[in-house]
């Protein structure tokens, strides 16, 4: 397989990404036909993939401006993926010209890609690191240098928990970013989960299975556990609901969207 030009030396392209895989649901070009397989191999059993994907972004990119029109100027991105259109830098500064970004990720092609994107803009940067180690993110130069973590940031974790094992103990680390940040900060989150889908949970289960066998286990939880990643903050109306339900563009009502859109929930948290 030829390896093109925008792909890190050193990372095996044969094996599926999930960061590509999920650039492949939302339309881009840069994932490889390995990802592109095992993604249709998911949608076989999940067909309204990509649908979920348009709404876990349409939902980031609103609350994404709901932060800047609450008044918060910085953001940190974490599992931020492959740059698309309609980024996190993009939303922020289109609101707010001086709005800062600092993306997180651990797969090399996103930070990669991610530095293409971003060069010759002072006001965003990507680190490599892992939501799994949050005081490597929080003492990371790259962010530190960026981020005043004694102001308010909106914490993106969008469409990333799900991939974090219990074992790994994604609440700890939630917890452990969640207080270091300061008040009046906000806590962005979207989370995969049966809830919500227009199949049955067996069906669904098929794409669950998919992960399992490129080693990037998905792990589907429910609203109650959902929740749970938000102790100790206020929910922002209309609190931890399925993506198109979560303050919805007045152009198109959630009446109108796609069944598949409103699989798992997003939510926004304020500490007080």
């Amino acid at each position: 397989m030829e390896r093109p030009a925008w792909a890190p030396q050193g990372i095996d392209i044969s094996v599926p990404s999930v960061s590509r895989m999920y650039d492949f649901y939302l339309g881009g070009s840069h994932n490889f036909e390995v990802d592109r397989e095992a993604a249709r191999k998911a949608m076989e059993f999940l067909p309204g993939l990509p649908k979920i994907m348009q709404a876990n972004r349409a939902f980031m990119r609103r609350a994404v401006r709901h932060a800047v029109d609450s008044g918060i100027d910085q953001f940190l991105d974490i599992g931020s993926g492959i740059p698309t259109f309609g980024n996190v830098h993009e939303v922020a500064q289109a609101a707010d010209a001086g709005a800062k970004v600092a993306y997180v990720d651990h797969d090399p092609v996103a930070v990669a890609h991610s530095q293409a994107v971003l060069e010759g803009d002072d006001r965003a940067v990507i680190a490599a690191a892992d939501l799994r180690s949050p005081k490597e993110i929080l003492a990371n130069p790259e962010i530190t240098g960026l981020l005043d973590l004694d102001r308010p940031v909106a914490l993106l974790l969008v469409a990333v928990l799900h991939f974090i094992e219990d074992a790994d103990e994604p609440y700890a680390a939630v917890a452990e970013l969640r207080e270091a940040l300061a008040p009046g900060s906000l806590l962005v989150l979207t989370h995969a989960s049966y809830e919500g889908i227009p199949l049955p949970k067996e069906e669904a289960a098929g794409t669950v299975g998919v992960y399992k066998n490129i080693r990037n286990p998905l792990i589907m939880r429910s609203h109650e556990e959902i929740g749970r990643f938000f102790e100790g903050y206020e929910m922002v109306e209309p609190g931890l609901v399925s993506m198109p339900e979560w303050r919805p563009d007045t152009l198109q009502s959630p009446e109108q969207e796609d069944p598949y859109a409103f699989s798992g929930f997003g939510g926004v948290g304020r500490k007080a």
